[in-house]
């Protein structure tokens, strides 16, 4: 069960697990405060540990309001996209075809009928994401299910407006955020790696931080990283 409660301007939400430690955590991108304690802890306790970090919560809120965004993006000549973590210029080709998008070096050509909308053009930008992310997140998945000792009986690419990515425990699979294609490979497998973690450990307990530690040490730097990079116009963390 988790309850709420306020300090000032800030609101946190407090939940009980068997850990032995307090985790207080400050989520990407709106600031969310999140405190895990001991099942035992009272309100109260938990209430004066937050009070304590009050400095550190504000310093991270603020850091997360400078982050920088992306503008809207409207699908236009010359428009710059993030592809794999590096900008790559836009060109579009009106033709009375198929619409289809194409790779080339540092440029992507997006073919579209004429007059479609910029509605239209992100339509086909989004499946062109959810292919190229097809041909690589399968290959991170079997790469890590031998090292795991797990495996995933499926997964999915979607849009998702609050997190990178998700597990559902009972039925073995993972999703993914289409946005991750914006992203390095390395931090897309990170991504991989954490959502297939919770096929043996659904929550994030000590156990699987444990976990997460032994086969990605490098998690602290992967999420800083990930989170650290601009972000679309619409709200997203991990």
């Amino acid at each position: 069960m988790s309850e709420v409660f306020e300090l000032g301007e800030i609101t946190i939400s407090l939940t009980r697990k068997s850990v032995k430690n307090v985790h207080l955590t400050v989520h990407p991108p709106e600031g969310r405060v999140s405190l895990v304690a001991p099942t035992n802890t009272r309100t109260e306790v938990a209430r004066a540990y937050a009070i304590s970090k009050l400095g550190w919560i504000r310093l991270q809120q603020q850091a997360l309001r400078d982050q920088a965004r992306e503008t809207q993006r409207q699908y236009v000549e010359r428009e710059s996209h993030r592809l794999w973590g590096r900008n790559h210029l836009l060109t579009i080709v009106e033709a009375d075809a198929k619409p289809a998008v194409k790779l080339d070096h540092r440029q992507i050509t997006l073919s579209v009928r004429p007059g479609s909308d910029a509605a239209k053009r992100a339509e086909v930008m989004h499946a062109w994401h959810k292919r190229l992310l097809h041909t690589v997140v399968p290959v991170m998945i079997a790469r890590w299910e031998p090292r795991l000792g797990v495996t995933v009986a499926g997964y999915f690419l979607q849009r998702m407006k609050t997190k990178w990515g998700s597990c559902n425990h009972a039925a073995g699979n993972i999703r993914m955020n289409t946005e991750l294609v914006k992203k390095p490979k390395d931090l897309v497998e990170y991504v991989v790696v954490h959502e297939m973690l919770h096929l043996l450990e659904p929550t994030h307990n000590e156990r699987f931080l444990a976990l997460l530690t032994r086969h990605w040490p490098q998690w602290h730097e992967s999420r800083r990283e990930l989170n650290a990079l601009p972000l679309s116009t619409e709200t997203w963390s991990e």
